[in-house]
């Protein structure tokens, strides 16, 4: 992903936005305010010929050094491309991404509503820790996160 690729990335962030189950954002933010809060590496777009169709990104979870190799994932895809399985070819794009880069666990809260990022999270190898009850509200409503994570077998391996 290129910062010439954002505004195709902004729409496809805004249309899940707009589903209401894939964030609690309201908006997509600025560029600066999106890059300074991903990491510079791990950041993919799928591509339908010259159309971005989706893309997914790390975001780190902490600025404790401890926490260094665990990221946050995000992955979306345009609504007229869902369906089929760009999700999961990010996703798993993502994890092997990920492992160069020397991150150990990933990490996901999704709505319990959005089952397609689920299943997908599934499939990639992560699987479901908890559910936070009640994380936060949005619009009136509190909403329940499902945690997800994958931890590497090749990076943070104990021999």
């Amino acid at each position: 992903m290129t910062a010439d690729e954002w505004p195709s990335v902004r729409e496809i962030y805004a249309e899940g936005i707009a589903t209401g189950n894939a964030t609690f954002e309201k908006s997509p933010p600025a560029y600066g305010v999106w890059d300074g809060s991903h990491e510079r590496t791990c950041r993919l777009v799928a591509r339908a010929g010259e159309e971005v169709v989706g893309w997914a990104a790390l975001s780190p979870v902490s600025g404790r050094c401890v926490y260094a190799g665990v990221a946050e994932v995000s992955v979306y895809v345009r609504a007229n491309a869902r369906g089929r399985g760009i999700g999961l070819v990010l996703l798993r794009a993502l994890v092997e991404e990920s492992e160069k880069a020397g991150l150990w666990t990933l990490q996901a809260g999704i709505f319990p509503e959005n089952t397609a990022s689920i299943d997908i999270h599934g499939k990639a190898g992560f699987r479901i820790v908890g559910v936070r009850e009640k994380l936060g509200a949005m619009d009136g409503r509190w909403r329940d996160v499902v945690l997800m994570e994958r931890r590497s077998t090749v990076v943070g391996v104990e021999g």
